[in-house]
């Protein structure tokens, strides 16, 4: 990692663009995590046997976007990207995967929850999270979904030590 391409959030904004701008900044972060590394450095594992990879995570967090999106604003039957039942570890598990189909998938979801986000007439818009069996506001899933990639990029911080040595912001 050479350049770090995200753009900071504001230091004052609206709550909704803070959100909005603090969500992006951590997709770059793992974008950045993941820059410059080939499929077989993405797959690395952390330690057996643990199946955890730069490129696990990447697909989890496909999951969880849509998960946390589409399910619940759009289509609540909507399939997990890699998993036939509600599996977020399946996701992990990328032995198999490569940099381009996940990032693919990756993208589309967060294009997706962008989409959903900007349509939504406020934070208060509702939708069913059958995981939890009630209702969320979308302000809570930007909330939930912040803190799951900020959980998940501390892990890509010592995934990527393990692949090269250096530690990222």
């Amino acid at each position: 990692m050479t350049t770090d391409p995200r753009v900071a959030p504001p230091h004052l904004g609206s709550e909704r663009d803070t959100l909005r701008a603090f969500l992006d900044y951590q997709r770059a972060t793992l974008a950045m995590k993941c820059e410059g590394l080939g499929d077989e450095q993405l797959r690395e594992r952390s330690m057996p046997p643990s199946t955890l990879s730069l490129l696990g995570l990447v697909r989890h967090m496909a999951e969880v976007e849509r998960a946390w999106f589409r399910r619940v604003f759009e289509d609540g039957e909507a399939p997990m990207v890699w998993s036939d039942e509600i599996d977020f570890q399946a996701a992990y598990d990328a032995s198999r995967s490569t940099r381009a189909e996940a990032f693919a998938a990756w993208e589309a979801e967060v294009e997706t929850s962008r989409r959903i986000e900007r349509e939504a007439a406020s934070l208060d818009l509702t939708g069913h999270q059958p995981r939890w069996g009630g209702d969320v506001s979308l302000r809570m899933v930007m909330v939930h979904v912040l803190l799951e990639y900020g959980r998940h990029n501390g892990h890509a911080d010592f995934l990527r030590e393990g692949v090269d040595g250096t530690v990222g912001a």
